[in-house]
């Protein structure tokens, strides 16, 4: 038998949960996944479980937010906001201020 891979708190992660969502859902999820700096199984286990989602700043993150910002400047160059870009730049907002150790609402 295999030894138990554990996590890097050491937990043997072996139940495997999975759902289905829109594309819609999807792109907002990833979204959030990148801007947050965790792994999508990470940012989805703490939002289901109500944990507060601390961003750590790093390359990846800021990168994110570059990529997150150019997508939203060009889309609002094109059309007139839709709710869904609204609610990004919301997220985008609040990991910048998270970031800099702000309080936005």
């Amino acid at each position: 038998m295999s030894a138990k891979v554990l996590d890097p708190k050491g937990r043997f992660r072996g139940k495997i949960v999975s759902f289905r969502c829109s594309e819609e859902e999807n792109a907002a999820l990833d979204v959030a996944v990148k801007l947050s700096g965790l792994t999508k199984q990470d940012y989805i286990i703490s939002r289901v479980l109500n944990r507060e989602i601390v961003v750590q700043p790093n390359p990846r993150v800021y990168k994110a937010l570059k990529d997150q910002l150019a997508a939203v400047l060009a889309e609002l160059k094109t059309k007139e906001p839709s709710d869904d870009l609204l609610e990004t730049i919301r997220l985008i907002a609040k990991t910048l201020d998270g970031i800099k150790g702000g309080d936005c609402k």
